[in-house]
């Protein structure tokens, strides 16, 4: 497992948000209230959807479970000029993130970010930062295909 570290430039995310935890994770209906709506947002930059996570500060530094953080069902736009009804506005700061390719059905994403936590950032020279967190479901992600692609970012700083 050898991520890449790119510099990430601030993002412009418009979507829908629900408070949850990892203890009872859920983010099906979230997917299933956004997608329906997406086409309301005109001003995509892309098709790629963006499933993001915005953990409270120090979340990381002593993992509950029960702790309950922003998941988000969103799409990257080019401003926030217009916010369709029911929707919200995010913004992803800029910095380095650390870039994990995942391929598989989902059935094995614990054990990969366990790897991640567990295994690589104990190992690497960088700590996880207090930014959001997201993944790119692009053109190769296939809902539920152990073919499927996606990108795991992860946002990092030195040691």
């Amino acid at each position: 497992m050898k991520p890449r570290i790119t510099t990430l430039t601030e993002k412009k995310l418009i979507g829908c948000k629900q408070n949850m935890n990892y203890a009872a994770y859920n983010p099906v209906l979230l997917w299933q209230s956004f997608m329906p709506i997406k086409k309301e947002i005109t001003n995509t930059v892309s098709t790629d959807l963006f499933s993001v996570q915005q953990f409270p500060e120090g979340f990381w530094n002593k993992f509950n479970p029960e702790t309950a953080f922003e998941k988000w069902a969103a799409v990257e736009v080019t401003d926030f000029d217009s916010i369709p009804a029911n929707m919200n506005s995010l913004v992803i700061p800029g910095g380095w993130y650390a870039v994990f390719d995942y391929k598989g059905d989902g059935s094995d994403a614990p054990a990969f970010f366990e790897s991640i936590f567990g295994t690589w950032f104990p190992n690497s020279a960088y700590i996880v930062d207090d930014r959001p967190h997201f993944e790119i479901l692009g053109s190769k992600y296939k809902k539920g295909d152990p073919n499927s692609e996606e990108e795991i970012w992860i946002p990092v700083r030195l040691k």
